[in-house]
Parts: C-alpha cells; sequence; structure tokens
C-alpha cells in the first residue's frame, strides 16, 4: 500500500467535493475513474524522462507543436501532479541527475553523482534489479549514453557516475536489462579499439572508446544480447532475444550553443526505439519495466539552445504517443511522464518584449526566439537565467493504474513507490 505520508494536499487535485445528506463527500476524480475505480492489477510500467525539463519547457512544445486550444501528448494525460527534486548533498542544495534517479529507482535521497547508493555510498536495491527478480522483462531507452545517470540508476550502484564502463558490465553481469538502446558505444569498447562509430570524428574529435572493463560488447554477445548499431539492424532483431543497441560514440546528438555544431539527428529517433523495446518486451507475459530518456533538453537547456532543445522536446512527444499508443491496447499499464529536474531556468515570454532581463544579450542565458504559436500570428520567446539546475518542481502526468497516486504535490522519492506498487504489488 502506498503511504499517505507523502500525500501533501488533503484533497488531491481532481477530486471534486459534493454536498450529499448534508455531509460532506468525495467525488471520483477524472484519474479514478479512468483507473476503474482504483484498480491495482497492473503488470508494467512505462516511465518517461524529459532529462531537465520543467513546467516552462512542456509549455514552449505545446504553443510551438499545438497552439492555444492544443495539447501535446505528454500533456494530454489524464493524471497530473508537481514533484520536488531537491537531494540530500552536504556542498548542495540543487538536485544534479543522478541523485534525482536514485530517488526514482530506489526511493532514497543522495548526494549529486552517485548513482543508486545511499549518503553513506551503500548500494540500495535498484527498481529495475526488483522488477527483474519478480520474472518481469525490463530495459531502458535513452538518446544519452545508455550508461548515463539516469538509466544507470535503474540497473547498478555505483558512487560516481563517472564509471560508465562499470555501469555497462553491471548492466550485462548483474542486473542484465532485456532492452538496452541509445548511445555511448565509447564507454563499452577499450582505447584504441573503436566500434561501428570511430573515434575523434569530425563533428567531436575529442570522443574516443574508452572502456576500462574491456570489451563489453564482445562480452555482451557471449552473454546472449544482439548487438546492433544502425536503424536498419535495429529493425531486423529478433524479439524474443535481449537486444543491445548503440547508435553514437556518446550523446546521440551534439549538445552545442546555435550555429557553434550544434546538432540534433539521431541515428535513430527516441520514438523508434521507444516502440522496438516495446515490441521485446510485450513477449514477457508477467509485464515489464522500461525507462525511457530524451536528453536533448537538458543538455541543450545546458547551452540555453531553444531551437534544438524544442526540437529534442518534439521528438520526446513522439516517443510519449508510442507510449498512450500501447497503454491504450494494454490498459493495465501504468505511463508515467515527468521530468527529472530543471535546467536552464526557462521562462516563456512576449516576443514584443525586447528587454533581455537576464543575459548580455549572447546565446547564453540571454532570450531566443522568436517561436510560432501554432495555428496563430503571434509568437513567443525563451528567456533564460541559468545554464545548470534549478530546484523549482517538475511537472508529472501519468495514466493507467495508480496513476491517481500521482496527483497532488510530493517528493520525487514518492513515484518510485508508485511505480514499485504497480510493478510489484506491495
Amino acid at each position: 500500500m502506498i503511504s499517505s505520508a507523502f500525500r501533501r494536499r488533503a484533497v488531491p487535485l481532481g477530486v471534486a467535493v459534493a454536498l450529499v445528506g448534508g455531509t460532506v463527500a468525495l467525488l471520483p476524480s477524472a484519474a479514478e475513474a479512468h483507473n476503474g475505480g482504483g484498480n491495482h492489477g497492473a503488470q508494467s510500467v512505462i516511465f518517461i524522462n524529459g532529462d531537465g525539463m520543467s513546467a516552462a519547457h512542456r509549455e514552449a512544445l505545446r504553443l510551438l507543436a499545438a497552439g492555444f486550444d492544443g495539447d501535446t501528448a505528454m500533456d494530454s494525460l489524464p493524471v497530473s501532479g508537481l514533484e520536488e527534486t531537491d537531494p540530500r548533498d552536504p556542498n548542495a542544495a540543487i538536485t544534479d541527475s543522478a541523485a534525482a534517479a536514485t530517488a526514482w529507482a530506489t526511493g532514497t535521497k543522495t548526494f549529486n553523482g552517485a548513482i543508486s547508493v545511499d549518503v553513506n555510498k551503500k548500494p540500495l536495491t535498484t527498481l529495475g534489479v526488483e522488477a527483474k527478480k519478480a520474472g518481469k522483462a525490463t530495459g531502458l531507452v535513452t538518446t544519452a549514453q545508455v550508461t548515463d545517470a539516469s538509466p544507470a540508476a535503474f540497473f547498478s550502484n555505483v558512487a560516481d557516475r563517472g564509471q560508465q564502463s562499470e555501469i555497462a558490465r553491471q548492466y550485462i553481469e548483474v542486473s542484465k536489462p532485456d532492452v538496452i538502446l541509445g548511445g555511448g558505444e565509447d564507454r563499452w569498447y577499450p582505447t584504441g579499439t573503436p566500434g561501428a562509430y570511430p573515434d575523434a570524428p569530425a563533428e567531436d574529435p575529442t570522443e574516443h572508446s574508452q572502456s576500462d572493463k574491456g570489451n563489453l560488447v564482445q562480452e555482451a554477445q557471449q552473454r546472449g544480447y544482439q548487438y546492433v548499431s544502425t536503424a536498419q539492424q535495429l529493425n531486423s532483431v529478433n524479439p524474443t532475444r535481449p537486444v543491445l543497441g548503440l547508435f553514437a560514440n556518446e550523446e546521440m546528438f551534439q549538445q552545442k550553443p546555435e550555429g557553434q555544431g550544434d546538432l540534433y539527428n539521431p541515428v535513430v529517433p527516441l520514438s523508434t526505439m521507444t516502440s522496438k523495446a516495446l515490441q521485446v518486451l510485450d513477449k514477457d507475459k508477467d509485464g515489464f519495466f522500461l525507462f525511457v530518456e530524451e536528453e536533448g533538453v537538458d543538455e541543450f537547456a545546458h547551452q540555453n539552445n531553444a531551437t534544438r532543445m524544442l526540437q529534442a522536446m518534439q521528438e520526446l512527444d513522439k516517443a510519449v504517443q508510442v507510449a498512450r499508443d500501447y497503454v491504450a491496447r494494454h490498459p493495465n499499464t501504468l505511463l508515467v511522464v515527468t521530468g527529472d529536474h530543471d535546467c536552464g531556468g526557462p521562462t516563456v515570454e512576449e516576443a514584443t518584449d525586447t528587454a533581455d532581463e537576464s543575459g548580455d544579450g549572447t546565446h547564453i542565458s540571454g532570450e531566443d526566439g522568436p517561436f510560432a504559436i501554432k495555428g496563430t500570428n503571434k509568437q513567443f520567446v525563451i528567456d533564460w537565467t541559468t545554464t545548470g539546475h534549478t530546484g523549482v518542481p517538475t511537472v508529472v502526468t501519468a495514466q493507467g493504474p495508480n496513476s491517481d497516486q500521482l496527483e497532488g504535490y510530493y517528493p520525487n522519492t514518492h513515484i518510485h513507490d508508485v511505480l514499485r506498487t504497480t510493478l510489484l504489488g506491495h
């Protein structure tokens, strides 16, 4: 049972109050009605992270892609709430992705840079491992390195998020996700042994193979993984076998300020990777846990590059639609969409507001745009306040069994409790 101690509101958002026979009664929320009156028999979870995404990122996408009267796929989900993101770091008040994802994956807050270890660096039990032990299929999809902080927190334990080859080793030897799709090939091949993506590519000469754990792609294949590195190969995988797909040296894009080599053009779109992951995981009759992440939101926000950030947001929303389509056919699946923290501190402003309150008028901490509001002759600009993270709460939207538990305002550890209860029933 999910603890009511996490609930901050006496009446959750979306619950109506009626006077019945002289007494106050709570009417079912839209979420509860959608859940069939609170059915807790879900088998599967799709958890989607727009890394660095808070309310302003989502609203900018809505205006650009849907207009004043439209909705994005992520904002069309029937349940909404807000999560606090603060870590438990002796030197910081604002979270990084590692501490935030650890809260989701383990239900425990920790220090920045920690991957599913507590403040004393003791390993914590992760949701990915628990789901696997319960007989469920598991998977991760990201446009970052597959061993980057957010996916790593669900399937590994290290005190330093930089230990990406150790994270990869733990994937294939310990937690064994059935699907691993994204970037980061460099962390799987030893120095001097590039894989499908050559060392020192023109778009970023600093990228190179650097595994300190040997040839982990070869080890993965020996352990039964299919290895793919192109869209065509991914399309042809056997869905009855585990798959490792690495589609870039590092992230599946180049995160730089506007006009300075910035590029968002993944070899395989996030929505395609999500669709293939669901095809593989759906074969397990006991259900599955799937983590999906768009990293470009965070990385381009760090660069105050709104054009590329919005491009990544659009691709994220396409992946959310793939998940929504799956849930429509499999209503025993909980779908949750959120962001681990805010990045860039963006705000949406009038395009006619020419004053740059937050920066020096350059691309860094300045204003970006104007961007068209769909279906109108109006425009907006995005004004940045920082190139780092902020502590504002992030929006949570959800659909499916137990989604009603995500209404209201709560710490990010509460999301872990909801996901765990949905997957394991306790």
